[in-house]
């Protein structure tokens, strides 16, 4: 497993996400990932699995000093106290001291991002998470996240595949010495259905889905996978014995076009950068 490593972090490149998944489906599937190799989980309050992941973990046996864990605070806790509490009951649900990495989930427009980040400082302060981070903002809270936070921002955990031109977010990460971790690497299904895609695939021996999770961490970001079947599990983490060459890179790159974008939930999501 390649490592990214931010600001003193070292993140497991690709993770392993439970978004959309039952209580059932992560304790499933989660000693498959194990078994093959997974270390880094990222879950969140939003996704109501916290406890599923955490007993799943502790039922497999797995060593804490080996996992890097990411949840994130949901919006309605961008408050003083609720902060605080619900990132306690977050450590309690996944049955440890303290997470790796503990994220802002989304900016939303009724708390300021200063008011956010003293809060994410707090905790970290308090010593609830080894390392801070931000979700789904633009590169100017992004670089106001960064400034004004004590402690460095790892990572901006972002919306981010072949179809949406993410460059000018990519080079502003860079200059901040921020990685990007991406979500919805898949594009909602769209990335294993791709012909393109399965022709770049078949000249190496892997899918397309292999393809665009490769496509991600060799650009240096830290890519987040996900099923819900242990039987697809090992698939998922087959992409380090092989690289992408060039052509191919660019080839993926530039299946990006002007509606790529899949998420964007009023009321939480900033307004994105053209």
């Amino acid at each position: 497993m390649d490592i990214v490593k931010a600001h003193g972090a070292e993140i497991p490149a690709l993770g392993f996400g439970v978004f959309r998944m039952s209580d059932a489906e992560v304790e499933r599937v989660v000693p498959a990932a194990l078994e093959v190799g997974f270390r880094h989980f990222d879950t969140a309050q939003i996704y109501g699995n916290e406890a599923a992941l955490g007993q799943a973990l502790q039922a497999a046996g797995a060593r804490r000093d080996e996992l890097f864990l990411t949840t994130k605070v949901w919006v309605d806790n961008y408050s003083p106290t609720k902060f605080t509490a619900s990132v306690e009951e977050s450590l309690d649900k996944l049955k440890v001291d303290r997470v790796d990495l503990l994220l802002l989930h989304w900016p939303a427009d009724k708390v300021a991002i200063a008011d956010q980040v003293a809060m994410l400082n707090a905790a970290q302060k308090a010593g609830k998470t080894r390392f801070v981070g931000v979700s789904n903002q633009n590169i100017a809270q992004m670089r106001e996240s960064a400034k004004l936070s004590s402690a460095p921002i790892v990572t901006n955990q972002v919306e981010l595949h072949p179809y949406l031109d993410q460059s000018k977010l990519i080079v502003a990460a860079k200059e901040a010495g921020i990685v990007l971790t991406a979500y919805y690497g898949m594009a909602d299904g769209a990335v294993p259905r791709d012909a393109a895609l399965q022709t770049i695939g078949a000249r190496y021996g892997k899918s397309a889905a292999q393809i665009v999770l490769r496509w991600l961490v060799q650009q240096g970001f830290v890519a987040l996978s996900k099923t819900a079947k242990p039987e697809r599990v090992a698939e998922n983490i087959a992409i380090f014995d092989f690289a992408l060459s060039d052509a191919d890179m660019a080839a993926i790159t530039r299946l990006a076009r002007p509606d790529g974008r899949l998420v964007d939930p009023p009321g939480l999501a900033p307004a994105w950068d053209a």
